[in-house]
């Protein structure tokens, strides 16, 4: 079910409410746009989601997949799948057991601990993954009305954020992006 627009921008409205109550010197422009922020990214897990499911996938599940796919082998330690997606531990376990129930990931012993779990990314797995990436690809992510340079420069800032949020170090001369 799509939202119904509402006929204002919930965000302005409370932008302006806040800096008629607080003052200017309130931190606005803050507040807008870590709110904007999220709900753009409640926006986006929703439409991720929609296109995911006809995969018999959420965006978390989704997540794992990928993460287990662009390993050298297919497969992690059920840490660092936790660790990777900033999730706690009991999301992962949760979420891998729900891949595994569904023939796309397999919970294997931690050959290196005795007592840890590996999941590994099955061939089903990578098939439905593809299959999903594919789906994601042609809705441009959600972000399709933005053109490549405004999508670089909304990654640069956000990057900068996630930097000084601890997110990962900053790593000098560090390069993933093909743009």
């Amino acid at each position: 079910m799509s939202p119904v627009a509402l006929p204002f921008d919930p965000i302005q409205r409370a932008a302006d409410l806040w800096r008629a109550r607080w003052g200017e010197d309130s931190q606005v422009p803050a507040m807008a746009a870590a709110t904007s922020i999220m709900r753009v990214q409640q926006a986006l897990l929703a439409d991720f989601d929609a296109i995911l499911a006809p995969h018999g996938l959420t965006f978390a599940r989704y997540e794992v997949l990928v993460l287990l796919a662009f390993t050298g082998q297919g497969r992690l330690p059920m840490s660092k799948v936790g660790e990777r997606l900033m999730v706690h531990p009991t999301s992962a376990t949760n979420t891998v057991q729900r891949l595994a129930a569904a023939g796309l990931v397999e919970r294997l012993p931690n050959p290196r601990d005795g007592r840890g779990t590996l999941a590994a990314i099955t061939d089903r797995g990578r098939e439905v993954m593809e299959a999903a990436t594919a789906d994601l690809v042609d809705r441009g992510f959600g972000l399709a009305m933005l053109s490549t340079g405004e999508l670089d420069r909304l990654f640069d800032l956000l990057r900068r954020v996630r930097v000084a949020r601890g997110d990962f170090g900053d790593l000098v001369g560090e390069s993933t992006r093909t743009s």
